[in-house]
């Protein structure tokens, strides 16, 4: 009867800030983009108007933000730009970030079950957030062009 030598993985945590392990990244790049797909798909499917979301949703705010610092309060922006086109230039990278962050640490909580039965790199599924929301960032900055 042959003998069995029993093999384990240890994964040993990364050390310091900047060993983002980027190898790991490069070989689950499928997965990560599946994951991203994933993320466009359920964020479109369950709004009513779809990808126009992306663009209604700054266009609001700017209108809003016209409305309110523009008229009421009269604030001038540098220069000769006309100021809702000053609002929706700020608006545009907030947007990103605020998104990006509130998602990112969502998708953890999420995707718990996922993340606790399977082994992939962990930086997955807040990395594919942000990408995610980099698409409503594109669609809004071509409304800006």
């Amino acid at each position: 009867m042959e003998s069995f030598k029993r093999t384990e993985m240890i994964y040993d945590p990364p050390r310091g800030w900047l060993d983002l392990r980027l190898r790991q990244l490069w070989i689950y790049r499928e997965l990560l983009y599946f994951f991203v797909w994933r993320d466009l798909k359920v964020r479109y499917k369950q709004t009513l108007l779809g990808a126009a979301w992306a663009i209604l949703q700054p266009v609001m705010t700017m209108i809003i933000f016209s409305i309110i610092f523009g008229r009421l309060v009269n604030i001038k922006p540098p220069g000769d730009i006309p100021y809702p086109v000053y609002t929706y230039v700020a608006l545009l990278p907030w947007q990103l970030f605020s998104g990006a962050l509130a998602s990112a640490s969502a998708s953890l909580v999420s995707n718990q079950s996922m993340i606790t039965k399977v082994y992939f790199p962990r930086i997955l599924m807040p990395l594919a957030s942000v990408l995610s929301g980099l698409v409503d960032f594109a669609i809004a900055f071509i409304v800006l062009l």
